[in-house]
């Protein structure tokens, strides 16, 4: 991994989790720049992992052949409105991991001419077990789509989309869909419950098999219908409960639920 220096922009959850994993793997500390303005968060980062740390975004960004913007979306244009004048000095490679903001809009408010990608990371990425959508808008090199997905790698998984307009999809799928798994964890403790069984060990046993049957479907190799045709006896209990989400419209619900996420990431994106 290049040894040059890497500006986040933003010292919060997400960024954090990126410095860790990329400290873990072998960057150099030193060549870690973060703007913090909150001086407790900016302290938390230059004592856990010895990176330097500035209150300003100018500060953090100066001399950084890459900036990872990782404010809030709702904040992205005053921040790159900040920097615009050193982007258009230096060129960076800017990687940005705002939801809903597009690479678009980062390059304009930027000044133009930018190398720009946009990423979509999920939650699990706290626990370096993360699903990430890239984007590289056309002036980022070959290089710089490396230097981002290595970057990204360093927390989970990194899936590179062809095409911007589909971010809205990886927003349905993977940034909004830990949501969807916690919900499907509530209802299953819930109804175990109602079967009788005491609030911890329902708990215990619906997180722990979807633990479980997450594992096997990312260390098998099995795709999903395989797993489910194999723990499915013909006539037995497990039959019995898929053949009530199908008539239930369980498919249908997940379809439209994922329709709706995409739905509201475009319009997100168009009313930034």
């Amino acid at each position: 991994m290049t040894r040059d220096i890497l500006a986040f922009i933003g010292g919060g959850n997400m960024a954090r989790s990126l410095i860790g994993g990329l400290v873990a793997r072998g960057r150099p500390a030193a060549s870690i720049q973060v703007a913090e303005p909150q001086a407790a968060l900016r302290e938390a980062l230059a004592a856990d992992f010895g990176v330097g740390v500035h209150a300003t975004a100018s500060e953090a960004a100066r001399g950084a052949t890459t900036w990872v913007l990782s404010v809030k979306p709702q904040v992205m244009r005053t921040v790159c409105g900040e920097l615009a004048t050193l982007a258009a000095e230096t060129r960076p490679l800017v990687v940005s991991i705002a939801a809903g903001v597009t690479a678009g809009q980062i390059d304009q408010w930027l000044g133009g001419d930018q190398a720009v990608v946009r990423t979509m990371p999920n939650t699990p990425s706290l626990l370096g077990a993360g699903a990430t959508g890239l984007y590289a808008n056309p002036r980022v090199t070959e290089a710089g789509r490396e230097l981002a997905g290595s970057l990204m790698s360093a927390v989970g998984l990194a899936a590179w989309i062809p095409d911007e307009a589909q971010m809205d999809a990886v927003t349905a799928v993977s940034g909004s869909g830990p949501a969807y798994v916690f919900l499907l964890a509530e209802a299953l403790q819930a109804a175990g419950v109602a079967q009788g069984l005491a609030a911890d060990t329902a708990r215990d046993l619906a997180n722990q098999t979807l633990l479980g049957a997450a594992r096997m479907l990312v260390e098998t190799g099995d795709d999903a219908a395989t797993l489910r045709k194999r723990v499915t006896s013909p006539g037995g209990t497990t039959q019995a409960a898929i053949e009530s989400f199908e008539a239930n419209g369980l498919r249908r619900l997940v379809d439209e639920a994922v329709a709706a996420a995409a739905r509201r990431g475009r319009e997100l994106s168009e009313g930034s």
